[in-house]
């Protein structure tokens, strides 16, 4: 069965950091694109993040500089690693990807305390 799994999250100081991993069960998305979102309560799921199959990323501007993605295609896991961290962090994060069908993650929760 397809499935990305999400793990890693957590609660952090601001200021501190936390690494989220995106585990692909199958491997099906090894040469796919796959993307990081959030969503905090009452907002829409926001874009963070994208990797390609090559390693071509993207960041939205609101983590360029403090989120950095990676993948590991050997494992069929993808990384978020999150680096000075702020309240305004806290959601819930998301890993997305393509094929033939959009698949999502349940989520990891990530709480940024002031």
């Amino acid at each position: 069965q397809v499935q990305l799994v999400e793990s890693g999250g957590g609660l952090v100081q601001a200021g501190g950091s936390l690494r989220l991993s995106c585990a692909d069960s199958t491997g099906i998305f090894r040469y796919s694109a796959i993307d990081w979102y959030r969503q905090a309560p009452g907002e829409r799921r926001e874009l963070l993040a994208s990797i390609t199959g090559d390693g071509g990323t993207y960041y939205a501007s609101s983590v360029k500089g403090r989120f950095t993605i990676s993948r590991d295609n050997a494992k069929n896991t993808v990384f978020l690693q999150m680096n000075s961290l702020k309240p305004e962090d806290t959601a819930v994060y998301y890993c997305h990807a393509y094929h033939r069908y959009d698949y999502w993650g349940q989520g990891t929760q990530v709480n940024v305390s002031s």
